[in-house]
């Protein structure tokens, strides 16, 4: 049986998490144990359980529940289980949260702890370092990209919007809870201190594991693509920047390679989503 809780009372505690709280405020940084998020559509909370996240809560459309067939089998998981399901009409919601709900359905999870991204490399020969992409549309569309196009793992600098927003999630279509994934940072992670691990230390710790570094920039130097030595290496990092300003400098500076993609009728560049799935369907395909 479900614990299905219709909503009466907008000023409830228990729907702070959708109404009242910013997804900042959920990572919790100051109590990391107790941090949590918010997917958005049956599809992606059904990838967030089976990666392991547990469920905190669940906010349904009530029509959803009688007419989805998608949303019915997520719901079957709760079963037996002490997880509440708010639930009301569409227009409630939609008043409550501030969005139209993708598929009516929301479900609050916990975070799970992160990984080193040292210990994140083992067994891993293509790796995806973000730097700085901010906007979390773009972040889950990479994630989408680089599920789907054989790289075996994220990593992101702490100026990254976080994979597990509402946004970067349901764009990723879940893909966030399918490859490995974690941030470039150490215990200390103070603003000022940033630049001492990313760049430097983290892609000099890259290189003593084994792994070549791919700069996707446009320089006097780069080289294409498709290059044969920079297909043809075992390890390879390929590394992506800031929507508009791209890499910084000294990221450039450090890497093996600096990488172009090569472009017609005097385009310039791409945008960071779509210029990281051409670069992971190319470098994905190590020759041998």
């Amino acid at each position: 049986m479900l614990n299905i809780l219709e909503i009466n009372d907008f000023s409830a505690p228990e729907l702070d998490i959708y109404a009242r709280r910013t997804e900042a405020q959920l990572i919790n940084k100051d109590n990391p144990e107790a941090g949590l998020f918010i997917a958005e559509s049956p599809k992606v909370i059904g990838r967030a359980l089976d990666a392991g996240y547990i469920p905190v809560s669940a906010l349904v459309e009530k029509h959803q529940m009688k007419e989805n067939e998608e949303t019915r089998q997520i719901l079957e998981r709760f079963e037996s289980t002490d997880v509440p399901i708010f639930t009301a009409e569409f227009e409630v919601l939609t008043k409550m949260t501030g969005f139209k709900l993708t598929r009516g359905m929301l479900c609050a999870l916990k975070r799970q702890p992160l990984i080193d991204y040292q210990n994140m490399c083992e067994g891993k020969d293509r790796i995806v370092i973000l730097e700085n992409v901010m906007n979390p549309t773009n972040v889950g569309a990479i994630f989408r990209s680089a599920a789907a196009l054989n790289m075996d793992a994220v990593f992101l600098t702490p100026g990254c919007s976080d994979p597990l927003y509402r946004r970067a999630s349901r764009v990723s279509m879940g893909t966030v809870f399918q490859i490995p994934w974690t941030f470039i940072q150490d215990n200390n992670e103070m603003r000022c201190q940033r630049e001492i691990l990313w760049p430097r230390q983290a892609i000099t710790e890259l290189r003593e594991m084994g792994y070549k570094t791919a700069a996707l920039a446009l320089t006097d130097d780069s080289v294409g693509i498709d290059n044969p030595e920079l297909m043809q290496e075992e390890k390879l990092a390929i590394i992506l920047g800031t929507e508009g300003e791209g890499l910084m400098d000294r990221t450039i500076e450090m890497c093996d390679y600096t990488v172009k993609i090569p472009m017609s009728h005097d385009v310039d560049s791409l945008n960071v989503a779509a210029a990281s799935a051409v670069a992971f369907w190319q470098l994905g395909k190590k020759q041998k």
